[in-house]
């Protein structure tokens, strides 16, 4: 029943009441919290977290002393309860809440509130290294941590910013810890995008090394620099280019493919047929950044037609949604998706205007 209640805005604390009226389009929620310390952290610096749900979700949310007021509508006041609710439990747990949190927070409670279908049935899954537990922030991410934990080979596709790339080295580093992989081997196909680099000097390392920055940026995520470089020095990490697999059976392993979509046909099956006992692998790629040669046929989309299906194999998908870089990453994901759609419906009614000429 939506009932009239007290709401203020952030930072009125003491400030006299303003009844908010209730109508069938208003519903009132007051959250009560046990922990008065826990509080600042929860709202942010100058109340900045509450000022963010407020802008996002377009509702009004008061503070006086321990209890908080949503008022909105039913839908988006829901949403707003449930990403308080996680990112209090994330305090409980002696964990932080940074701006990039509430983001997730309310990615995640958007989710639930539309039954998401890539949101997995069971709890929120997680992936634990001994440096961190690390978390979904959006649907497709807790599909795909889900996937990687289930089965034995996962296609992660969708636009950067992601975090494709990022769960599956960490998810790598999870096994290889708990000893239930030998070793982790990261790959990526050494194709330039847009830029030409044959120029530069040094030995083979030296010279893929650029390649294949990511993969070490987010392995320093997951370990100390030292255990990185012991890792890779034993073996225990391998970091290589896509052309050093031919020939080659990677047993009792976490393979990473990265930036799948620059492998041609020929590539990608070189490297799903590398697969041997006790192996898990992730392919992960952006289908609408191809930066082959020559228009070629990327191995990524043809993968992913061919294995549709496939039992064990896994394919989370990713959109603009679920980009977990600066929120304006994803409305520049969002412009280019829209213009290409728009070409191709152009080229489409400029095809049918040649036919009905002859031409």
């Amino acid at each position: 029943m939506n009932t009239a209640a007290i709401a203020l805005r952030p930072g009125e604390r003491g400030a006299l009441p303003r009844p908010v009226p209730s109508t069938p389009e208003q519903r009132t929620v007051t959250l009560q919290f046990d922990d008065n310390a826990l509080l600042p952290l929860l709202y942010g610096e100058h109340d900045r977290h509450l000022a963010r749900i407020e802008q996002r979700l377009g509702v009004r949310l008061g503070s006086r002393g321990n209890r908080l007021t949503i008022a909105g509508t039913p839908e988006r006041t829901e949403v707003a309860e449930a990403a308080l609710r996680a990112l209090w439990r994330r305090l409980e747990k002696g964990q932080g809440v940074t701006t990039a949190d509430v983001e997730a927070a309310l990615r995640m409670a958007e989710g639930e509130a539309e039954n998401d279908p890539r949101l997995p049935l069971q709890d929120t899954p997680e992936i634990r290294t001994r440096k961190a537990a690390i978390a979904p922030r959006s649907p497709a991410q807790a599909a795909y941590i889900d996937m990687l934990a289930r089965h034995e080979m996962v296609f992660g596709v969708g636009p950067a910013g992601t975090g494709k790339t990022y769960l599956a080295v960490a998810q790598g580093v999870a096994l290889l810890q708990a000893g239930r992989v030998d070793r982790i081997v990261l790959s990526r196909p050494a194709v330039e995008a847009g830029e030409r680099l044959g120029f530069l000097p040094g030995d083979m390392k030296e010279k893929v090394d650029p390649y294949l920055r990511p993969l070490y940026d987010a392995l320093h995520d997951m370990l100390p620099a030292e255990q990185v470089a012991r890792r890779i020095a034993s073996g225990e990490i391998e970091i290589a280019p896509l052309a050093f697999m031919r020939g080659r059976t990677l047993a009792h392993c976490f393979a990473i493919l990265d930036e799948a979509q620059n492998t041609t046909p020929a590539q990608m099956k070189m490297f799903l047929t590398r697969m041997g006992e006790g192996t898990r692998m992730v392919i992960t790629g952006d289908p609408t950044q191809v930066d082959l040669p020559g228009g070629q046929q990327s191995g990524l989309a043809e993968a992913l037609r061919i294995l549709d299906g496939v039992p064990g194999i896994g394919v989370a998908r990713f959109d603009e949604r679920d980009v977990v870089r600066h929120p304006l990453v994803a409305r520049i994901v969002a412009a280019y998706g829209r213009a290409d759609v728009s070409a191709e419906q152009q080229g489409r009614r400029g095809k049918k205007e040649q036919d009905g000429t002859g031409k």
